[in-house]
């Protein structure tokens, strides 16, 4: 099968790119920019574009399939093509429902904890040596891909993501899949851009549960009163979930099974506690014995950036974590708190989002960060231009978070200096951002705030 990509360098198309690729398939693509990872791991293959930019010559009628994506216009070039022909086009999530249409399907939706729900249960599914396929939206310890298809596995577990299908579908991408078992996190509030009101957004989940395949079942978040208001809109087979029973020494975090086994985890956080019991019920679900699943995750270290440390001296660490979003915000500023109850927890936030860098939106950040010693938020105007969005003054950011010693920053090296500055004694610092700081070194900052030698 011959497959062409228009616009191939994004994080998930050149995943999907990469997983049709060694499945035998013929694939081509095209992109406007393409950066890392994804240029190095595509030139791997032999599958970077030989010219950056849409040339509509390279939509040929031998091609089968056109794959589009997020990134791509309306009036794309080589789109606009394709339609000419009447070449088929599948966006990224109908093309991978075409691929596992006969499979087992399972489906992680919600505003956070999706990625690392998904990431737990293939890390499961590995050490337990059952076959599947998947999509995740992280790259994973021990996992070359973050997409794998294959005409063998029962399987296939996905992340289900809210967002739009493509320019040309614009409805959010986890309905094209129609789960067996889905599984709802947490609802709150997010991408203001499309979807205008709280109404709006919580609409798309009752329509995800409405997707779920006749015997399927709904694993749900029980603390979460908007997922238990539409949980009880329907009469499907439901699980309800809430936070793992766990315990904290210093550093430490310890889970116990039904037969009483101790287990010490790598992850820490309440809020990772609900994602691993979530991670459970989906394997029960699929037939994992529950010694099986606890072995397993006691050997999960998280997903790439979520959380994740950079780098640690023994008393004093520097972490990056994905949350941007407020609820991911609260959450992961609470578990760095529990976690390092003795240090000194500062805490930086990229706004980076449209929805982050909205006035009409910034006021869901009120006390997300009062857990942190010290709060920093990075506000670029150059990231508010590119959204085409008025700037908010220093004195309105603050006044949203509800904290009067908040600190603002809109240059990277004064945000360096300042944060360098604070890194004394026994300190736990967290750089949070979808985004990455208008290119500051986390590295460079690790190595001047003495973690790195």
């Amino acid at each position: 099968m011959k497959v062409h990509f228009i616009a191939i360098g994004g994080s998930a198309m050149h995943n999907l790119a990469i997983a049709l690729h060694q499945k035998g398939y013929q694939v081509t693509g095209s992109d406007d920019e393409i950066f890392e990872p994804s240029y190095t791991r595509l030139k791997q293959r032999n599958l970077l574009p030989e010219n950056i930019g849409w040339v509509p010559e390279r939509i040929t009628n031998d091609l089968d399939a056109v794959i589009l994506g997020m990134h791509a216009r309306a009036d794309n070039p080589e789109l606009l093509e394709a339609q000419k022909k009447n070449i088929k086009i599948y966006s990224y999530p109908e093309f991978l429902y075409e691929q596992s249409k006969d499979k087992k399907r399972i489906v992680i939706g919600g505003s956070h904890g999706k990625t690392t729900i998904t990431s737990m249960i293939l890390h499961v599914m590995k050490h337990a040596g059952i076959d599947v396929d998947f999509m995740v939206g992280a790259q994973l310890e021990g996992f070359e891909v973050m997409v794998k298809l294959s005409k063998t596995s029962e399987w296939m577990i996905m992340e289900g993501d809210e967002y739009l299908t493509s320019p040309i579908d614009r409805v959010p991408k986890f309905l094209h899949y129609h789960p067996h078992i889905a599984v709802i996190s947490g609802i709150g509030w997010d991408h203001i851009n499309v979807f205008p009101t709280f109404e709006n957004y919580l609409d798309q989940f009752r329509l995800f549960i409405k997707s779920i395949e006749k015997g399927g079942c709904l694993i749900y978040f029980q603390e979460d009163k908007e997922v238990v208001t539409l949980a009880n809109e329907t009469s499907i087979k439901k699980i309800p979930y809430k936070a793992h029973p766990f315990n904290v020494s210093p550093g430490q975090t310890t889970i116990t099974s039904s037969r009483n086994h101790n287990y010490d985890l790598k992850i820490f956080g309440s809020h990772n506690m609900a994602n691993l019991n979530a991670a459970r019920l989906v394997c029960k679900e699929m037939g994992v014995e529950e010694e099986i699943f606890y072995n397993a995750i006691s050997t999960f270290r998280g997903a790439s950036r979520r959380l994740e440390t950079i780098a640690t001296n023994g008393k004093s660490i520097l972490y990056r974590d994905f949350a941007h979003a407020p609820s991911k915000v609260k959450a992961s500023t609470t578990a760095l708190r529990h976690q390092h109850p003795d240090a000194k927890l500062i805490v930086c936030l990229e706004l980076h989002t449209y929805s982050s860098l909205n006035e009409v939106f910034i006021d869901q950040y009120k006390n997300t960060l009062d857990e942190a010693d010290i709060a920093v938020v990075f506000y670029d105007p150059h990231a508010v231009a590119l959204k085409r969005l008025p700037e908010m003054t220093f004195e309105r950011i603050s006044k949203a978070f509800l904290r009067d010693d908040l600190l603002v920053f809109d240059k990277k090296d004064k945000l360096k200096e300042f944060l360098i500055k604070e890194s004394q004694g026994i300190f736990a610092l967290a750089l949070m951002s979808s985004g990455s700081f208008n290119g500051l070194d986390i590295n460079q900052l690790a190595l001047e705030t003495g973690l790195l030698k």
